[in-house]
């Protein structure tokens, strides 16, 4: 799961554009500093990969992975 935080967003497109399985696009909706955000628009194609993520410069990209697995 692809998490972005408006918060920190500067909508520079760079998770997009690093998405191989193109899981990013950009929004037409503006966050509270006037930028265009990313949105999830093909979560099921997400891979995990984490690129979205480490090319992010503000940190604001994260990548969460299911925990449907646990101990008992």
């Amino acid at each position: 799961m692809v998490i972005v935080d408006d918060r920190y967003c500067k909508g520079c497109g760079i998770c997009i554009h690093f998405c191989a399985k193109h899981v990013l696009a950009v929004s037409d909706e503006v966050n509270g500093l006037g930028y265009h955000i990313p949105y999830v628009s093909n979560e099921n194609e997400c891979t995990n990969c984490r690129q979205c993520e480490l090319f992010c410069p503000d940190f604001a990209v994260f990548v969460v992975e299911d925990q449907e697995c646990g101990d008992g």
